[in-house]
């Protein structure tokens, strides 16, 4: 949660920076308009080098000011969009565990034992975590591999991470070998 709080923040920050930057270009800009104007009412044409290069380096400069800000509102779309992926994905993921855990037919301190498992915890910190003795949580992880069919800790992982990486939609793919 205070992951996604400093992402969130993190995100804020630097959309703020990057509409400061373009705000204070969009001032130049202005100034450099209102330079050519006032110069252009002197002396009435743009014959002059000077002011033939000042009034393209406005354009230029407004023509870049409205070009940063509609791609900062595309990147602050498509941020909110990959937010939105992720956390919908994530939601998955919390299925899918819960899926092979009601497959398995853990209990409930088993499956708090596998979280805890998945998430990178030796026995040691998993019996302090839950203020259980270490052999209890041997006992729960031994039940947990027994269960699903596994030896190990990496063999539990490795299932998950098959789902992960498996192709949600298979294509038909020619045989190894086959051309």
């Amino acid at each position: 949660m205070i992951g996604a709080w400093r992402r969130a923040d993190r995100r804020e920050r630097r959309a703020a920076t990057l509409a400061a930057i373009i705000a204070a270009q969009a001032l130049c800009a202005m100034f450099f308009i209102g330079d050519v104007i006032v110069d252009y009412g002197e002396t009435g044409h743009l014959d002059e080098v000077h002011l033939a290069v000042e009034a393209f380096a406005a354009l230029a400069l407004s023509g870049g000011v409205a070009f940063q800000m509609v791609e900062l509102r595309r990147l602050l779309a498509r941020m909110d969009s990959m937010e939105t992926g992720l956390r919908a994905a994530r939601g998955e993921m919390a299925q899918l565990v819960e899926g092979f855990f009601d497959r398995w037919g853990l209990t409930a301190a088993e499956r708090e034992v596998a979280m805890l498992l998945l998430k990178g915890f030796d026995n040691e910190s998993v019996a302090e975590i839950r203020g259980t003795a270490k052999g209890t949580v041997r006992a729960q992880t031994a039940a947990i591999y027994a269960k699903a069919g596994v030896d190990g800790r990496a063999q539990l992982i490795s299932l998950f991470l098959e789902e992960l990486l498996a192709d949600p939609q298979p294509q038909s793919r020619p045989a190894p070998g086959v051309r």
